[in-house]
């Protein structure tokens, strides 16, 4: 479902209706640094950003002067709105923020300006131009040009090193406070965005490569704030605690990619139609394997059971027949994210087909064995077996794509791989 955003107050605004910018600076008890960035960046937009642009500050739960200093700012600097949400939350305060907006693009930047204002235009472009629906500016480039100690530089690497082989993340760079969105996207996505600390980052890029779109990468200048009040470690916890609850959102169906993706209109992947070569392919390819694993050893298990009550190729024939139904729901569910009921006894009768195939092969080579050596045990029979298995599964995972596929109607109904 969709989460309910804070309600924010509008303290001081003298920006104009719907700009193409609104480029966001959420602040938490920064009152030394404050006037001077709002002082930087409304310098640079005039000076280098061609376009209406609003600056926004979210002032979230700050117990100092900050917000009141902000305020005060609304006479010196034009094109600028001071917003307020009563509950700490930098998650919090981006995504209520972005959600009210009435700008074309979103964006916002850190108060400490660690990245180079330069980027800014190059992170905006592809929006503006609808290349992109999402811009990022990455510290990990190699065009990238980064100031910071060793303890971060290990972090950031390690922790996008984990969202690459745990989330199947392309990005390179979460946690760059440098970003920007389609705002017609972000009021879509932003209400399934569940987070309201650090991870807001990473658990939008996840969700917009779920949903199938385009992410541009800017490299940046970043140089670190020794001042940073940021607890690392605390935060790096955190965002793998975040890592955990959306892979588990997404493999129980939780977030409705499909329904999504339509609403964006990426009923399809973005890029050019190649055949053969569908979306989420490595995705679905991978999880297959791993339903793969789980069903041969059902199926030896099940096979040595079976085969002092019936013999081998009874054995073989109900232990195929057994794993085969529990392998076509879970490749249905996990490896091509088929939800619902609707369709599930067709897919299981298509599914029947695959495994008749199977059977067939793995039937055969039992009797080819069985007329070499006529003596072989069970074992070495489970041995033959599962070595015709691994030749019939490439036919298997084939078989079901296009069960899946064409039940489905399109590669939404596997957007979720």
């Amino acid at each position: 479902m969709p989460i309910v955003t804070e309600p924010i107050t509008i303290v001081a605004d003298n920006s104009v209706t719907a700009p193409v910018l609104d480029i966001v600076v959420p602040v938490y008890n920064e009152r030394d640094d404050i006037a001077s960035t709002l002082r930087r960046l409304r310098a640079h937009l005039d000076q280098h950003v061609p376009y209406a642009s609003r600056i926004t500050v979210a002032d979230n739960a700050s117990t100092d002067d900050t917000l009141a200093i902000a305020a005060s700012m609304v006479g010196e600097l034009r094109g600028l709105r001071v917003a307020h949400l009563d509950q700490k939350g930098r998650g919090r305060a981006l995504n209520a923020v972005w959600q009210a907006s009435d700008a074309e693009i979103v964006a916002y930047c850190d108060v400490d300006l660690s990245t180079d204002l330069n980027a800014l235009m190059p992170l905006i472009a592809p929006l503006i131009s609808r290349h992109s629906d999402v811009a990022i500016g990455t510290r990990l480039a190699r065009a990238s040009r980064v100031v910071r100690g060793p303890k971060r530089e290990f972090i950031s690497r390690s922790y996008n090193l984990i969202l690459r082989t745990t989330m199947g993340a392309k990005f390179s760079d979460a946690q760059c406070g440098f970003k920007a969105m389609r705002a017609d996207v972000a009021h879509i996505v932003l209400p399934y965005i569940v987070d309201t600390g650090w991870f807001f980052d990473t658990e939008l890029l996840v969700m917009s490569e779920r949903l199938g779109l385009r992410i541009a990468e800017v490299p940046v200048d970043w140089v670190d704030d020794v001042n940073s009040s940021v607890d690392i470690v605390a935060t790096a916890v955190a965002d793998l605690k975040g890592c955990a609850r959306v892979g588990t959102a997404f493999a129980r169906g939780q977030i409705p990619v499909v329904e999504l993706r339509n609403a964006i209109g990426r009923d399809r992947a973005p890029g050019p139609d190649l055949d053969g070569v569908p979306y989420g392919l490595m995705g679905q390819l991978i999880r297959f394997c791993v339903v793969g694993v789980a069903s041969t050893v059902a199926y030896a298990i099940l096979y040595l059971m079976l085969h002092s009550i019936c013999g081998a190729q009874v054995a073989n024939f109900l232990a195929l027949g057994i794993t085969a139904v529990a392998n076509t729901a879970a490749n249905r569910r996990f490896s091509f994210g088929v939800r619902g009921r609707e369709n599930a006894v067709q897919h299981q009768l298509l599914g029947l087909g695959v495994f008749l195939f199977g059977w067939a092969i793995t039937a055969l080579s039992l009797v080819a064995l069985h007329s070499w050596a006529p003596d072989a045990t069970k074992h070495v029979e489970l041995i033959v077996l599962v070595v015709a298995n691994l030749v019939a599964t490439i036919t298997r995972f084939v078989g079901l794509r296009w069960v899946f596929r064409r039940k489905t109607g399109s590669d939404a109904a596997i957007a979720s791989a």
